[in-house]
């Protein structure tokens, strides 16, 4: 596309073209992913709290000369091409959209609310030997994302799938309009968004939008509210369906499932319609979950649809491997971090998850095991010269490369400390995993090449219970109290105790990134670490400890002022360093009794503070709600509210009091801050709040032995339990030096095997406990829960006779975290 052609794309636009013939080859909407500046078109994405136009000038000296800007930009780089627009994220549509239209190949539409990465890289997977085969990449499904991924299409690909994905009502019609799939998959409707829309229905019809030109619709038939809504509602009446269940009208009807340890076997038809039975086969799948059977059903009534024989399916499907939808941050041997993301590797993946190592502040070096590009479309060594300079623009200090193309191409790198071999197998025998010492370590490799046994390879062994955090779920509960927020309001994010046991600087960075405004930690040494973890957020300080005054001061943290003599120290020790105008904050008591000014100091302290002025300069005053979950209590609340509001008349500074209930229950108080803290985690004490929350962490452990007990034979330390029938019971590799408290035992609490609710049996040991399993199916190495599920996590909490803080924050730092993004 020329810039020419671009304004006939953007007829409305403002544009200023000294360069009319200028080649458009890339779309860049991140200016940190920049790699070669020749033919790439910029859009100045703003945003809530940032704009793209800021990072104009850096491109422009870089040597970009395309920008797409809104129409309040009003410069004029010398000799760029400028488009003003009223909408810049709609801008890059139209762009997309203009480029879809100009190919005529099967062009595969996904959606639904889970599930879609997956069958998405199955296809992948499965269509890729006989065709070329662009997808998204793995998170691309945005209102962003879904242009970039389109703009992927050239000359060569054979079939496009692109994934669709949306939060709220008025989303799907764009990205129609940019994929224009001519085959729609919608994968399931399951509860994710359902904030977002008035009614179920309402979701299902707006998902619905992606097929409205689709030449065939697959989904599940099993699923009535989709039937209802295709037969029922006019926009949809026209799309011919192709169905998968157990229906007997079903396109491809399940007849029988049978699980045989890790494999599924799966008995289908495909109904024909004719007065014969219809003919049956048997396909496996190397999976036992039901959750990959549904999945795997989907992709093959695409290929039955696609006129794949019975062969080609069954050799696909046996051949199907784990689909890893997740960015694993878990720690390495000799205090290395690895970073898995070892399942899909194309330019764009790399470029994403190069991005990410980047903003990893764990150690100084920063290292790149990467595999061979398949399947790109571009010559070798224009290839990996984009590698290459990829490579550079994200600081990486070493490279190791693994494959033969890699090995030919190795001088491309001569500039950076690399080390490439032919194989993996090659790499594993060669390289000694103490050489990623104090490292950060991204694994971005093929699938071909196996990756997985170098990140088994660099993983510390450690304990197998595991505490699982998911990074996109606490993205989302933090945007979920957003949206009860004015756009004015910032929210301050507690990341305090071990950001509630989930890890502190994982955490922090996560919320950095995703906008939030102001962190808050317990002690200085918390603070410390997130510096050190390139965490650059303003931090308060709750609890600002004389003897840490010299931390506070050296890491810029801000200190919360609860009483006069902590505020003359702090003041006394900051004009000794010769500071000026240090942040701090004040905090009142307004009916908590813990820390904090009274109504009495109110007059004092505005004199103190005026005294103070160039000395301390107050960022904020504010107060905690001691009960504002419990309705009987909301005069109580609002007795609070007004305090702070009368007693900090004429402080200077921001004002907040809303902690994560006071959020949803008392927005109209939400003043200029807010503190979001437990609901951030995703626990919240009203059932409609929760009901929008998303779980972030999961205790796992795995059942180490499973033994037959007699009855009349106790278990565990005192016989505090006896089998009152022939039982089963499971070891699992947990005790109380976990975090695992101790009045969960004997029957109070539970895990979760699988579907099912096991007891905890006999009293917790220190490194192990007891479950009950007589009537679980179950092995030895199988899952066990403990907490998950805000309900599991909740019961526990009662059953132990205290609150889901607790078991939250009693995690031991035994215990191995887990970060993930999912796809």
């Amino acid at each position: 596309m020329t810039a020419h052609a671009l304004t006939d794309v953007l007829p409305t636009a403002e544009a200023t073209m000294p360069c009319p013939d200028a080649k458009i080859t890339q779309l860049l909407t991140d200016s940190r992913r920049l790699n070669n500046p020749a033919g790439v078109l910029f859009f100045a994405i703003p945003t809530r709290k940032n704009s793209g136009t800021r990072y104009i000038d850096d491109l422009y000296h870089a040597g970009v000369r395309n920008f797409v800007v809104p129409t309040s930009y009003d410069k004029k780089p010398a000799g760029a091409n400028v488009w003003r627009v009223d909408d810049v994220v709609s801008a890059l549509q139209s762009v997309a959209q203009a480029h879809r239209q100009r190919f005529h190949i099967p062009v595969i539409g996904i959606t639904g609310s889970n599930g879609k990465t997956i069958v998405k890289d199955w296809l992948v997977q499965m269509l890729a030997p006989s065709k070329r085969v662009v997808a998204s990449p793995k998170s691309y499904n945005s209102q962003i994302g879904v242009p970039l991924s389109v703009w992927q299409i050239s000359e060569t690909d054979e079939v496009a799938i692109f994934e669709a994905g949306i939060s709220r009502e008025g989303e799907m019609a764009a990205l129609q309009r940019v994929i224009r799939p001519t085959i729609g998959i919608l994968t399931n409707i399951g509860s994710a968004h359902d904030e977002g829309f008035a009614s179920r229905r309402r979701k299902i019809e707006e998902k619905l939008l992606l097929f409205t030109e689709c030449e065939v619709l697959l989904y599940c038939g099993d699923d009535k509210e989709v039937t209802e809504v295709l037969r029922s509602d006019s926009r949809f009446q026209h799309i011919p369906t192709r169905t998968w269940g157990e229906g007997c009208d079903c396109n491809l009807r399940l007849l029988n499932k049978e699980v045989c340890g890790e494999q599924t076997h799966l008995t289908i038809a495909l109904n024909t319609h004719d007065s014969h039975l219809p003919s049956s086969y048997t396909i496996t799948i190397p999976f036992a979950h039901d959750v990959a059977v549904r999945n795997a059903l989907t992709c093959l009534l695409l290929l039955a649809y696609l006129g794949y024989r019975e062969d080609y399916q069954i050799a696909a499907c046996r051949s199907l491997t784990e689909v890893e939808t997740r960015m694993q941050l878990v720690d390495g041997v000799e205090n290395s971090m690895i970073i898995n993301d070892t399942y899909s590797l194309d330019l764009n993946s790399l470029d994403i998850a190069l991005d990410y190592l980047q903003r990893q502040h764990y150690h100084e070096k920063r290292t790149l095991v990467v595999s061979d590009l398949l399947q790109s479309g571009q010559p070798e060594n224009t290839l990996y010269a984009n590698v290459a300079a990829m490579v550079r623009r994200h600081g990486v200090t070493r490279l190791v490369g693994v494959g033969e193309a890699l090995c030919r191409q190795a001088t491309l790198f001569e500039d950076i400390p690399a080390e490439f071999f032919p194989t993996t197998e090659d790499f594993l025998q060669r390289v000694d995993p103490e050489s990623f010492a104090h490292q950060t370590v991204l694994l971005k490799g093929a699938r071909l090449f196996g990756f997985e046994r170098i990140a088994e390879r660099l993983r510390r062994h450690s304990h197998e219970t595991v505490l699982e955090v998911n990074l996109d779920a606490l993205v989302h509960n933090m945007n979920y109290y957003r949206t009860f927020l004015r756009p004015t309001t910032r929210l301050m994010a507690m990341v305090k105790a071990s950001g509630y046991g989930a890890g502190t600087v994982e955490v922090a960075a996560a919320l950095q990134q995703a906008g939030a405004d102001y962190l808050t930690v317990a002690y200085a040494d918390e603070g410390v670490a997130l510096r050190r973890g390139g965490i650059t957020l303003p931090i308060m300080v709750m609890n600002p400890e004389p003897a840490a005054f010299d931390d506070i001061v050296r890491h810029r943290l801000e200190p919360d002022l609860y009483s006069f003599r902590i505020l003359h120290l702090f003041a006394d020790y900051v004009q000794h360093c010769g500071e000026h105008d240090y942040p701090v904050h004040i905090e009142f008591d307004t009916g908590m009794h813990r820390l904090g000014f009274g109504q009495a100091d109110s007059q004092r302290l505005l004199s103190e503070v005026e005294m103070l002025r160039g000395v301390l300069q107050v960022q904020s005053v504010f107060s905690h709600l001691a009960c504002s979950e419990d309705p009987t209590e909301d005069d109580f609340t609002r007795l609070q509210i007004e305090r702070l509001q009368q007693w900090s008349v004429g402080l200077p500074g921001m004002r907040h009091i809303l902690n994560s209930s006071g959020i949803a229950r008392f927005a109209e108080s939400q003043m200029d801050m807010v503190r979001l803290g437990l609901g951030l985690y995703g626990v919240a004490p009203q059932e409609e709040l929760q009901q929008g929350l998303r779980t972030v962490s999961r205790l796992v452990s795995r059942i180490s032995q499973i033994k037959d007990i007699p009855q009349g034979e106790s278990v565990g330390y005192n016989r505090r339990w006896v089998a009152t029938r022939p039982s089963r019971i499971a070891i699992l590799t947990i005790g109380y030096a976990d975090g695992l408290h101790r009045g969960l035992g004997n029957g109070h609490g539970h895990v979760c095997i699988g579907s099912h609710e096991a007891p905890i049996i006999g009293s917790v040991c220190m490194d192990m406990c007891f479950v009950d399993v007589t009537d679980i199916p179950c092995r030895e190495g199988d899952e066990a829960v403990l907490f998950g599920e805000a309900d599991l996590l909740q019961r526990n909490a009662e059953a132990a006779g205290t609150i889901p803080y607790e078991l939250l924050t009693a995690v031991a730092p035994r215990v191995k975290r887990v970060y993930y993004y999912e796809g």
